[in-house]
């Protein structure tokens, strides 16, 4: 079977976090793509915690960011497939087509899986560094005060 670099490029940037681009690709004996699961799990956990114990919690600012790095990283990943060149993108994945195959070819459904994956990646790598950095700050304040009094 073929592996098509557009299916590759949307099931990397929908559902990279679980590890299923991975599968896709290398079959199910992927160690990696059993272990994406994890901080995705992680990060999906310290959103609960801060649904419980709010957005003092510590543990959460560690946690959340690890599941915006893991989203972040598969939208790069997806970004990396989708501008493969099909010669590139038919050795590595399909060794036995010819390299110009069409499952290597890169459409407008390629073209918008890289631009989807652009945009929202960045914006949740933004906002998991923001989300983190905001509330260590915000820590480290109210010591200080608690210090000075």
């Amino acid at each position: 079977m073929l592996k098509n670099k557009t299916v590759a490029a949307w099931l990397t940037f929908v559902a990279g976090p679980l590890g299923l681009h991975r599968f896709y690709l290398h079959g199910l004996s992927d160690l990696i793509g059993w272990l994406l699961p994890v901080p995705t799990a992680l990060g999906v956990y310290g959103i609960e915690r801060v649904r419980q114990f709010g957005v003092d919690d510590q543990l959460s600012w560690v946690l959340i960011p690890l599941l915006g790095f893991t989203f972040a990283a598969c939208a790069l990943n997806a970004i990396v497939y989708g501008l493969m060149s099909p010669e590139k993108w038919n050795a590595r994945y399909n060794p036995q087509a010819p390299a110009e195959a069409p499952a290597g070819a890169t459409g407008w459904l390629t073209i918008g899986a890289i631009a989807t994956a652009l945009l929202l990646g960045t914006a949740v790598l933004m906002s998991s560094i923001a989300f983190s950095f905001q509330r260590y700050f915000e820590y480290q304040i109210e010591e200080a005060r608690k210090i000075s009094q």
